[in-house]
């Protein structure tokens, strides 16, 4: 058995306006724009929603009662007993559509068969549009089986009174009431299908915002990993060339105590930068499901790296120029870390969206205890990196986080982008620092 042709195989939901002309798309678009807009503009009053209609309805009856006033008619009392009757139960429309619908329908058969006609017909209508709309089809059936009759009734009644010929008034006014009760019918079902379609749209809005959250919380997750991975490499080397100072250190202590003394300085400076780091380690979330490997303990990339990553840029047909500016060799191992890993990222994002022939320059300049970063090409860019997926801007602005940094990145005035960090080494790396 074929599925039909609607039938979305990943469980999406799917646009109708593929399976329709364009003229049928505007028409129903429009139907249920408009739909839509009465909902919402019943969700907004309430009050207005409920004792609206009814108050409107009275508007109908009054004739009946001024007709009956007059002498004509069965009388004050009854008239207004009846419409009473059908525009009271209409207050509870929405919370039992049935119930009400049954009311006014019993109170239709005594207007009817009085010759009444206080304004029933239109209570009825409303109750079976609610009824259409919000009852189970058993019910919308039953509604229909007492509605259509009736509608055939009044049409008789109607006719009966007009002032043209019987035989051309009566078809005339029965097929009207038939089709105006067809037609809230099919209205109040739309309202149902607006309804559903509206709720199934938000229901997905809800899902893929729900999901986007969680693949920024497992992007940042994933690069807080990698951080700490690469952050335990360079603490790795750093304590291995601690235990090797120390055992010289060990035995010059009696044959050269000064070449001892300054082997210990060497240590404890090392030690330092070495808690420094773990200082900072601490505010990463390591990956516990992996299995450390058995590679071994090596620096990560640094400063002097630079070189070699921007010919690789310059390999792929780009022009890359780099800037220095300041004292970069006493920066750590892990700010070191931090700006190769941000001029990586951009890079990448260079390769990734502007055109071959663009223009990159890197400027890196140590001031006082900041290092300021800027990576600027000139474009065009064929799409907004921002809106790539978004982890490789994720994983910058984690790093820059562990220097107390921050990351700015943007369109410029070349029709390029530029991203800027500015890192400050010396400053403590807090958990408030670190974004959401």
């Amino acid at each position: 058995m074929t599925e039909p042709a609607s039938a979305d195989p990943t469980g999406s939901i799917v646009d109708p306006g593929t399976l329709l002309t364009v003229s049928e798309h505007r028409m129903i678009v429009g139907l249920l724009s408009w739909l839509a807009s009465l909902n919402r503009a019943d969700q907004a009053h309430p009050r207005v929603r409920r004792w609206g209609l009814p108050a409107l309805l009275v508007v109908f009856a009054l004739p009946s009662l001024a007709k009956a006033a007059g002498g004509s008619g069965p009388g004050v009392p009854i008239v207004l007993a009846l419409a009473i009757g059908f525009i009271v139960p209409l207050l509870w429309r929405e919370r039992r559509p049935l119930p009400v619908f049954a009311v006014i329908a019993a109170v239709s058969v005594a207007d009817i068969a009085l010759g009444v006609m206080a304004g029933s017909n239109a209570a009825r209508l409303v109750a079976l549009y609610n009824v259409a709309r919000l009852g189970t089809p058993a019910q919308l059936g039953f509604a229909l089986a007492v509605g259509l009759p009736e509608a055939v009734a009044t049409g008789l009644v109607v006719s009966a009174d007009g002032p043209t010929s019987y035989l051309t008034q009566v078809p005339a006014m029965v097929t009207v009431m038939v089709v105006v009760t067809v037609a809230v019918t099919g209205l109040g079902l739309a309202s149902r299908m607006a309804r559903a379609y509206i709720a199934a749209l938000e229901d997905r809005a809800v899902r893929l915002e729900t999901e986007r959250d969680q693949r920024a919380r497992l992007a940042v997750a994933g690069e807080r990993a990698r951080i700490a991975r690469e952050m335990h490499d360079i603490l790795g080397h750093t304590l291995s060339v601690m235990v090797g100072l120390a055992d010289g250190a060990a035995g010059l202590a009696e044959t050269s105590p000064r070449r001892g003394a300054d082997t210990l300085r060497i240590i404890a400076g090392s030690g330092r930068g070495a808690l420094a780091e773990l200082r900072r380690l601490l505010a990463v979330i390591r990956d516990d499901g992996e299995k450390p490997d058995d590679t071994p303990l090596a620096p990560q990339p640094g400063l002097a790296d630079l070189d070699a990553l921007l010919e690789r840029v310059r390999g792929a047909g780009r022009t890359v120029t780099l800037h220095t500016e300041g004292d970069l060799g006493d920066l750590t191992p892990g700010v070191q870390l931090a700006v190769y890993r941000i001029v990586q990222e951009a890079l990448t994002n260079t390769l990734k969206y502007a055109a071959p022939e663009t223009a990159v320059t890197v400027a890196l300049i140590s001031d006082a205890d900041v290092v300021h970063l800027t990576v600027e090409d000139t474009g065009p860019s064929a799409a907004d990196p921002e809106h790539g997926g978004g982890r490789g801007l994720v994983g910058m602005r984690e790093r820059a986080a562990l220097y107390a940094g921050q990351i700015t990145a943007g369109p410029n005035a070349q029709g390029g982008w530029t991203v800027r960090a500015r890192l400050t080494p010396t400053a403590p790396a807090h958990s408030e620092n670190r974004p959401a």
